[in-house]
């Protein structure tokens, strides 16, 4: 047996020189460097970071009492506000795992989402009570509802046995700040469409979320005390690891429950905010708003997009706005960014629409991802870099998931060869930044949504009038890109467009509906696989 070298001899890890990595110690060291700063911004509601840790502890707390320990799943209905914002902190705390579910979902999704990832508890924002309900009759055995009753908002109903705020008054004082021993241990659970149906759970890590949120900091330069505003979902990814980014750098979360020009303009202005995310949407929202909105915005703001590659003519409408935008990409396996389109300043004297063509790309990798290539994805042999040849983007680092949860089939071809298989299909350019051209997954992105085609051909196949469907994303100006069904309707029958839209939206996601429907016998192999290259080709003649 071989004697350890000096440098392993009596150095061994311990208590002073080994910590495991949490996001967690994000929250404590804000609180504890600047308890006065402003962590948090609702509405009239404006709390610092002392208070913040305050309530995250007593979150703990209150969870603890209800039983949550060490690999329970704590589910959350809600909006953009401080409550989803502080359960990544608490829910963690107590050695949970949080699950922001999105809230575009029907029924359907939610509760297989509430039984497959076990919630132990689940928290409602009264906005999505009348979903919730429904979700929940469908489940096998009830679960204990908590209501989130943000007075910001009017509708909707109280269907939880308590509220938010009375849930934190009950508990008993503040839940010791204990960090988790192990930084391999979950901390969120996230479902995405993938390829089929059903979604998969998708498990991050302590560790992973620790770096990725210092990697959003580095690769955006921003600094100390930012000012972020939730135009981006706090379900999707975690907020791409921004609730712990903004600990990590003690700044301000501006609150947003909806994505409107004027409010995303007005807070933009009034609170001084200086970074935000988003799909390119949000950014084309921003571009067409009236100039009177635009007023009075005279200050340095910075825009993080992913999604579907924005149109370069979007990214120019916001650099004419003097506004900066970095572009960014990343999946839910990835905690969201790991790929940036970094500047140089060689590129600094184009013109707006030759820069707007370079941010377009995806870009290299980010400060917190080990390696990316565009690669064979059988041999794993890089492609070369000319811009032309394609091949499929693998990653391999530190931020990738632990894997989808009770799939051991998927995480094992999802990590082939020791890489990430992300289904993508791209190009790598001389300078080694990486050009999405094609999705391998058939995965459909709208308005930063991800589609599953195979989700929307299931229901399309349920309609009495459809002998074949297949579904295509179609490029789209507003959304990014939409749902395109190809339909091929049985002998004597009459369906038309407005009847196929109108029965998907009736049993599913409006958003995940198609926008448009095309009919007539679809394209094939001589095995009888439909060929979904020719359709996407079709869609850019419609």
């Amino acid at each position: 047996m071989k004697e350890a070298n000096a440098y392993d001899r009596d150095l061994d890890r311990n208590a002073a020189n080994f910590v495991a990595l949490s996001p967690l110690t994000y929250l404590e060291r804000a609180a504890s460097v600047w308890p006065e700063r402003t962590a948090v911004i609702h509405g009239p509601v404006r709390r610092n970071w002392a208070e913040t840790f305050s309530r995250v502890r007593r979150l703990a707390a209150a969870l603890a009492a209800r039983g949550i320990t060490t690999g329970d799943t704590v589910a959350m209905l809600a909006a953009n506000t401080p409550e989803l914002f502080e359960a990544h902190f608490g829910v963690p705390l107590v050695g949970g795992v949080l699950n922001a579910i999105n809230t575009r979902l029907d029924a359907e999704a939610i509760a297989f989402i509430l039984t497959h990832g076990e919630a132990k508890i689940l928290f409602v924002d009264r906005e999505f009570s009348a979903v919730a309900k429904k979700a929940l009759a469908l489940l096998g055995a009830p679960i204990p509802v908590i209501d989130i009753d943000d007075p910001l908002y009017s509708g909707g109903e109280l269907i939880g046995s308590c509220d938010y705020e009375a849930f934190l008054a009950g508990a008993d004082g503040e839940h010791p700040w204990i960090l988790p021993t192990d930084e391999w241990q979950a901390i969120a659970l996230n479902y995405t469409s993938g390829t089929t149906g059903n979604p998969k759970g998708v498990v991050y890590h302590h560790r992973g979320a620790y770096l990725n949120a210092v990697s959003n900091a580095l690769s955006w330069n921003m600094g100390d005390a930012p000012v972020y505003l939730w135009t981006l979902p706090m379900f999707h990814c975690n907020g791409w690891c921004f609730p712990w980014t903004i600990a990590v750098t003690a700044g301000t979360s501006v609150c947003l429950r909806q994505v409107r020009p004027d409010a995303v303009l007005r807070l933009i202005r009034e609170e001084q905010v200086t970074h935000f995310c988003g799909a390119p949407i949000v950014l084309n929202l921003l571009n067409n708003a009236p100039a009177d909105l635009k007023a009075g915005i005279d200050h340095k703001v910075k825009v993080m997009v992913a999604g579907a590659a924005p149109p370069a003519a979007v990214i120019a409408g916001m650099e004419r706005m003097g506004w900066e935008v970095t572009h960014v990409y990343g999946l839910t396996e990835c905690y969201g960014p790991t790929v940036v389109c970094v500047w140089h300043d060689r590129w600094n004297d184009l013109s707006i629409d030759d820069k707007a063509a370079i941010k377009a790309r995806q870009g290299v990798r980010g400060p917190m991802l080990e390696e990316i290539v565009v690669a064979d994805p059988q041999t794993l042999e890089p492609m070369p870099k000319d811009g032309r040849s394609m091949g499929e983007i693998l990653m391999r680092g530190n931020n990738v998931m632990k894997g989808y949860l009770k799939n051991p089939k998927a995480t094992a071809d999802a990590f082939a060869g020791g890489w990430f298989h992300t289904g993508d299909l791209a190009v790598w350019h001389a300078d080694g930044y990486v050009e999405i051209k094609d999705r391998s997954k058939d995965i459909i992105i709208s308005g930063g949504e991800n589609i599953s085609s195979i989700e929307v051909e299931d229901v399309l196949y349920k309609h009495p009038d459809v002998l074949e469907a297949a579904v295509v994303a179609r490029h789209d100006e507003k959304w990014g890109e939409t749902p395109c069904a190809f339909v091929n309707l049985k002998d004597g029958a009459a369906a038309t467009e407005a009847d196929i839209i109108a029965y998907c939206r009736a049993h599913m996601a409006h958003f995940k509906a198609p926008r448009t429907v095309v009919f007539g016998p679809l394209p094939k192999t001589s095995t009888g696989k439909i060929q979904k290259y020719v359709l996407r080709k079709k869609t850019e003649e419609l």
